[in-house]
């Protein structure tokens, strides 16, 4: 039984991982996103390189929220309109292991991504290089953690109409502690102080994320498709 699952999981993630590389969008679109924004901040704010470095842990946090915020609205939304979803839930299988296959190869594609080409845009705002570990570091367990919150939020929306807003609405809150931590991180790192602490906050929260949230994506999608 315990092999059927796991074959089962590398299925669906095997699955979700072609899926979404047949959208190169859903993979491009927030690195665009965060290319654009860092190269408007030196515009808006002036070239000032004490300046930028001084921001940059700030302004990449940001964006990368935003950016995760973008994408989250799309998640569980192609299986629920081609019944996808449906046959999930009937499916001998927990749907809480399905929907985790998805939101992991979501990660994979957007959050892992971003994370392996921050520190170009990290060169471009000044940010010493010593803080490049860091950063990825930090963006590879926070953009897990704003997945795992993203697909809460989308599991409860994803029968709605308009639910961006409400999306919106219900996970940025969950989403600022993550911001604090990862700004954090990134901010000691470039001062030249030890940001294992902040590490070990996010890695406890992802932690926590994968052993609870599954049940909690869970429960939302079968409200949703009941609904």
């Amino acid at each position: 039984m315990q092999l059927e699952t796991v074959s089962y999981l590398r299925a669906q993630l095997n699955r979700h991982i072609r899926s979404g590389l047949r959208r190169p969008g859903d993979v491009l679109n927030p690195i665009l996103f965060f290319l654009m924004v860092v190269t408007l901040f030196p515009l808006g704010l002036g070239p000032a390189p004490d300046q930028l470095r001084d921001l940059a842990p700030g302004i990449f946090w940001v964006v990368a929220l935003l950016a995760n915020l973008t994408v989250s609205g799309r998640l569980f939304a192609a299986d629920f309109e081609d019944g996808s979803l449906e046959q999930m839930i009937l499916a001998p299988q927990p749907l809480a292991l399905s929907a985790m296959a998805e939101v992991i190869a979501h990660w994979l594609l957007s959050g892992v991504t971003l994370a392996l080409v921050s520190p170009v845009f990290a060169a471009m705002l000044n940010l010493p290089s010593s803080a490049f570990p860091v950063l990825v570091l930090s963006l590879l367990l926070g953009t897990l953690c704003l997945s795992l919150i993203g697909a809460i939020g989308a599991a409860l929306t994803v029968g709605l109409r308009r639910g961006g807003m409400l999306l919106s609405l219900l996970i940025i809150p969950l989403y600022v502690p993550i911001l604090i931590f990862g700004v954090g991180a990134v901010g000691e790192a470039a001062n030249g102080y030890d940001a294992s602490a902040w590490l070990a906050l996010m890695g406890a929260f992802a932690a926590a994320g994968l052993v609870l949230s599954p049940f909690a994506i869970s429960a939302g999608l079968k409200i949703s498709v009941d609904t």
